[in-house]
């Protein structure tokens, strides 16, 4: 499973570094990266839930998430730091499903083209991940398709993360 993450991260950095969407060298966020287990035992019913019917959404959504935490740690870390469950505080703002305009117009606050490039590029990379899913040939329902899909949402929650960092500014180079 290591191997298929590892995969998944080298794809996904190769292809957003290609688009200059981030660095050479990832960015590194302690207190967002700490995030991820709560918020992922609290995605995972939501997003296994639509994963049959809608399995971009189901992993494009961990994207957008990833660039909501990064952003609410640049802005007000001190207050939503003490959120016990960020992503049903994200989720229940607009629902499930349209989670994806609620980061993007609300908390990233983005309009116009930026908008519709951001959306387009979560959906790009979802459907990379997607289809590198599949590849695997797992059986659904099984240890290793979850652990494979978890996988999936942990590397679109770093990148999602690491593509909002670098828009705000914060580089990582070689000291």
């Amino acid at each position: 499973m290591e191997n298929f993450e590892e995969q998944l991260r080298n794809d996904l950095h190769q292809f957003l570094q290609t688009l200059q969407e981030v660095d050479e060298r990832l960015p590194e966020c302690p207190d967002v990266e700490e995030k991820w287990e709560a918020i992922a035992k609290a995605y995972i019913p939501d997003g296994i839930r639509e994963f049959t019917d809608y399995p971009s959404v189901s992993l494009g959504w961990m994207m957008y998430i990833g660039m909501a935490v990064a952003k609410m740690w640049d802005v007000e870390w001190e207050i939503y730091s003490k959120i016990e469950d960020l992503y049903a505080y994200m989720r229940d703002k607009r629902g499930y499903d349209a989670m994806d305009e609620y980061i993007r117009e609300e908390v990233l606050l983005l309009e116009g083209e930026a908008y519709s490039a951001l959306e387009k590029l979560v959906g790009e990379c979802a459907s990379r991940i997607y289809n590198a899913l599949r590849r695997q040939n797992i059986e659904p329902g099984t240890k290793d398709a979850f652990n494979s899909y978890v996988a999936c949402l942990h590397q679109l929650y770093l990148f999602g993360a690491a593509i909002q960092l670098k828009r705000m500014g914060y580089r990582m180079t070689k000291m």
